[in-house]
């Protein structure tokens, strides 16, 4: 099957959202593609305090699901599927979506960045067992169990403070003993009774892959290069983000980090 767009957009996150809302308003008719991660980075994410409009902050997937609705007030249309090649050789550009090709006068790219992995031996295996990137997905699943958070950035700061909901402790877990989180969002896990610190440290790997679930972490201290096993009934990675960029590769610039250049 093949089809003719004046506009797709890649991604449906915060920037795909206000480029459909854009486009569709100027009659433009957008397909916007969600991808895997419908509604990006936002739809993780719990309180949203620095999003103007909202003085009393707004839940990130009430937000997504506004922008949402607003673009397709004016004629956007969502397709749940996402990017698997793209050749921007030619015009229009060729885009192969799920079992569909799509020629698209202009191609906006918001694909976003996707949770970074800490790449453990037994990670991936476990990932939906106890290992998640997704406080707001999995949270729940571990009431009255001791969790820990890797990170030291707002945003494991933020996984800590929302995991304090169900677990009766969380470690927070960083290979610095200094942090990149904000002033405000480091204060208010450090004032949290729940929360514990390790600095210095880094996660060698996660067990138990024979038992199909987290039972607790291989652990070893930068600085003195002592080696234990810590209990815990689940990971949560806050580490960052890769960009999703990969289908572009050879086509578009991209920075060091392999985010495209804009």
């Amino acid at each position: 099957m093949s089809e003719t767009r004046n506009v797709v957009i890649i991604g449906s996150g915060c920037s795909g959202h206000t480029a459909a809302l854009y486009t569709a308003r100027a009659n433009l008719k957008p397909l916007v593609i969600e991808g895997h991660e419908p509604g990006g980075q936002l739809s993780m994410t719990t309180l949203v305090e620095n999003f103007p409009g909202f003085p009393e902050g707004i839940m990130g997937p009430q937000l997504v699901e506004n922008m949402r609705k607003q673009a397709e007030r004016f004629g956007a249309e969502y397709r749940m599927a996402h990017l698997t090649s793209a050749d921007l050789s030619q015009r229009p550009f060729l885009l192969h979506i799920g079992h569909h090709v799509v020629h698209a006068q202009t191609l906006i790219i918001a694909s976003g960045a996707s949770a970074r992995w800490l790449g453990l031996p037994h990670e991936q295996q476990l990932i939906g067992h106890g290992v998640s990137s997704c406080a707001t997905c999995d949270g729940f699943f571990f009431s009255g169990k001791e969790i820990v958070v890797i990170g030291g950035g707002d945003s494991a700061m933020e996984e800590a403070l929302f995991l304090t909901r169900f677990a009766t402790k969380v470690t927070v877990i960083h290979r610095r003993d200094a942090f990149r989180a904000s002033k405000i969002m480091l204060e208010r896990a450090q004032k949290h009774e729940k929360i514990q610190f390790l600095l210095d440290t880094v996660v060698d790997d996660v067990y138990d892959v024979h038992k199909h679930e987290v039972t607790g972490l291989k652990l070893r201290n930068l600085k003195t290069g002592k080696v234990w096993d810590f209990p815990t009934s689940a990971l949560f990675l806050g580490i960052g983000h890769e960009p999703n960029a990969k289908m572009f590769e050879g086509q578009l610039d991209t920075d060091s980090d392999g985010y495209l250049k804009t």
